[in-house]
Order: C-alpha cells, then sequence, then structure tokens
C-alpha cells in the first residue's frame, strides 16, 4: 500500500510538472514575435508579385514596394537556417521591401513556372527592371548588399 501511494504522488508530481511545462509552451508560443515574412500561394503570387498566366512573356511586377522570394522546403537545411536571417531583414527592411515565402512541395507548379531546381532559390525584385535569381542559403551581409544594390538601388 505505501509503494502504491508513493507511486501515486509520483505519478501526480510528474503530471503536475508536465501540466506546468505545457503551460510555459504555451506561454512561450504566445511571447513571439510576429513573423515579417509573408507566405503566398499561387493566388497570391499571381496578385501580388506578377501574373505570368496572363502575360507569359512580360515581366510586370505587381507590387507597391520592391520584392524578395524566398523559394523554399520546410525539409531543407539549408532553408531552415535562412529563415531567421529573412524575419530578421524583413523585420529591418520593413517600410521598404516585402519579403514572400513559398512552399516549393506545396507550390510545385509554381516552383517549375520559375525553373526552380535546388533550394533555397532567392527571387530579388526592384520595382524597375527584371527580377535577379540566387541560390544558396547567402549570408546576412550579402543579402543587404544585395537587397540595397539590386532592390532600392542604393550603391554602396
Amino acid at each position: 500500500m505505501k509503494r502504491l501511494l508513493l507511486g501515486i504522488a509520483a505519478l501526480s508530481l510528474f503530471a503536475t510538472g508536465c501540466a506546468q511545462n505545457n503551460t510555459k509552451k504555451k506561454e512561450n508560443t504566445q511571447n513571439t514575435k510576429e513573423m515579417n515574412t509573408i507566405a503566398l500561394t499561387k493566388a497570391d503570387f499571381l496578385k501580388k508579385v506578377v501574373d505570368y498566366e496572363k502575360s507569359p512573356t512580360e515581366w510586370k511586377y505587381l507590387g507597391d514596394k520592391p520584392a524578395l522570394v524566398d523559394f523554399y522546403a520546410t525539409w531543407c537545411g539549408p532553408c531552415k537556417a535562412l529563415a531567421p536571417v529573412l524575419e530578421e531583414l524583413a523585420a529591418e527592411y520593413k517600410d521598404q521591401i516585402y519579403i514572400y515565402k513559398i512552399d516549393t512541395d506545396a507550390e510545385q507548379e509554381l516552383a517549375a513556372a520559375f525553373g526552380i531546381r535546388s533550394i533555397p532559390t532567392l527571387l530579388f525584385i526592384p520595382m524597375e527592371g527584371k527580377p535577379q535569381m540566387a541560390q544558396g542559403a547567402l549570408p546576412k551581409a550579402t543579402l543587404k548588399k544585395a537587397i540595397n544594390e539590386i532592390m532600392l538601388n542604393n550603391k554602396q
């Protein structure tokens, strides 16, 4: 009987610890900062970036600010490494550019339309002129340089 009571007490302490841990997890989830990058579907892309179905031979950017589009996959290690950097850049350049994210597994048709063969692939879209692509998890300094020079026309 004594062992049973000790077992119940230990189980009770374990359950209390789990409940407290779950509460902490919920608090952490609620306290996380808002996401600054914007997830896009194909339909969103056609409205916000370029409608390549209506104009397949002409690039006509539809946005009101330059944009950086990240073609990624949830299982991709370099994509996971790049994600927090893009969040930081989205916060830093919040009023100047959009940073969009496209999950290539969910949006295979869109990825195929842009010839995405490796991820991450980044599409830098200035307000004027043609977009430029880069592949790989580029360092933050390189991304900032590309944003400033390609998208914002700030030659530094």
